[in-house]
């Protein structure tokens, strides 16, 4: 691509303005004339509906370092996150510690806005798989939070209803599960897909244990941008139309409701018994007083045991333009250590990113954990080797195909056709 000698003169006007902001302090952070220190942190989990513990984990960390005070600061996800901090990372007004994705990790840390966090002690620990979620061209730029869990869920209530006592691990099994709701009258399984995320996610949790089985290199392969949807995602998307062929689910319906509102209100209703989504929802589906269970899709063949499907989720970066750097890489570490970050990881449900980290244990998510532990499952690519853009194309491809206005064969391409978009 060409770039004009306006262009080149306009970065570096910009550039060399951020640089004189940032020499003026990074957003209200600062040092005051006792010495205590005060770093401003933003995320998009902390309040709102997902507090996720992090009030207690600052109070913590005050408590540990009396001197240094947290400003926190909680942004609504997605692009009002997205659409706030870029300016402040331009202008030099972003918080000392911000909490990034995978997908934001490299674009903010090509744009030179990240630290290197390389040589820092917890850096050694991160798990080998979860490393290069949390790495840009050889350097560790943020410290992973949490490897979480998309599954599954179960109302065991209803489940036994029609003699089922635990949730199915295979394919097979659980057509005849569903078969036996829906010949009860209990409405088999919702899988809301409004915004095409659904859709997306269950054909990755499928293809953890059906691709997988047949090629072990695959996500390996996508991580390294060597994304290819071979015939081997038919199984997986096969899937998705053998449910509506049986009479399980409307897609027509389903693409009708949100995945984010209506699906959790539904399934904590009794709507269904089965639903697919998140481990972040563990605790408020819990308050809906039925017995439920997460588990990992069951996509594989008779007999065998299901991989459950984790990504990369929340990290944290220090800001590169932080007047206050040494603080922020000790708020940092002080996340880093099994004690602190497990309170987090309790709040989301999710399994720890480090090497002898410590995992909540809890008896809606023994099926997921236990396939966790025995090395059963796969980190996805989400937010990783495609950005949200490609994601959301790639809803609409599957959502195409469940309506009927794709094929097999044009869907995986069109997939991999967007996939592959730079």
């Amino acid at each position: 691509m060409k770039h004009s000698g306006r262009r080149i003169a306009v970065t570096t006007t910009v550039a060399a303005m951020a640089l004189t902001l940032a020499a003026c302090g990074s957003g209200s952070s600062g040092a005051s004339s006792d010495g205590t220190v005060t770093l401003h942190v933003e995320a998009w989990k902390g309040g709102g509906a997902e507090p996720a513990n992090v009030a207690e984990i600052n109070k913590a960390f005050e408590k540990a370092h009396p001197k240094i005070k947290i400003d926190f600061e909680y942004i609504t996800a997605n692009d009002t996150y997205v659409q706030k901090l870029q300016p402040e990372l331009l202008g030099g007004k972003a918080g000392d510690v911000i909490m990034v994705d995978t997908d934001k990790m490299r674009k903010w840390g090509a744009s030179g806005y990240l630290a290197d966090l390389s040589q820092e002690s917890w850096a050694g620990r991160i798990a080998p798989d979860a490393k290069p979620f949390a790495q840009s061209d050889g350097k560790t730029l943020a410290m992973p939070m949490e490897l979480i869990g998309i599954g599954l869920y179960a109302n065991m209530d209803l489940l036994k209803k029609v003699g089922v006592t635990e949730v199915p691990a295979d394919w097979p099994t659980f057509l005849a599960d569903l078969a036996k709701l829906k010949k009860a009258g209990i409405d088999p399984i919702a899988l809301p897909d409004k915004s095409g995320w659904t859709g997306s996610s269950v054909l990755q949790a499928s293809g953890s244990t059906v691709v997988y089985q047949k090629n072990k290199q695959w996500d390996a392969d996508f991580l390294d941008g060597k994304a290819s949807f071979d015939p081997d995602w038919q199984g997986p998307l096969d899937q998705l139309k053998t449910l509506e062929d049986k009479g399980y689910i409307n897609w027509k319906n389903e693409l009708g409701v949100d995945e984010w509102s209506q699906g959790p209100q539904n399934f904590s209703a009794g709507k269904s018994a089965f639903w697919y989504q998140g481990a972040w929802q563990v605790a408020n589906i819990k308050k809906a007083g039925f017995p439920v269970s997460f588990a990992p899709w069951p996509g594989g063949a008779a007999g065998t045991k299901p991989n459950g499907m984790l990504f990369s989720g929340t990290m944290w970066a220090v800001n590169s333009q932080s007047q206050q750097g040494d603080a922020a890489r000790k708020y940092v570490d002080f996340w880093s250590q099994n004690a602190n970050l497990a309170k987090y990881l309790a709040a989301e449900n999710a399994q720890s990113p480090f090497t002898g980290g410590l995992s909540p244990e809890g008896t809606e998510t023994t099926a997921f954990t236990d396939a966790f532990r025995e090395g059963r499952y796969r980190i996805l690519p989400s937010n990783s080797w495609y950005g949200a853009t490609a994601e959301t194309a790639i809803g609409s491809k599957i959502q195409a195909f469940l309506l009927g206005k794709a094929s097999t064969a044009q869907t995986l391409k069109d997939i991999q056709t967007e996939a592959n978009a730079k």
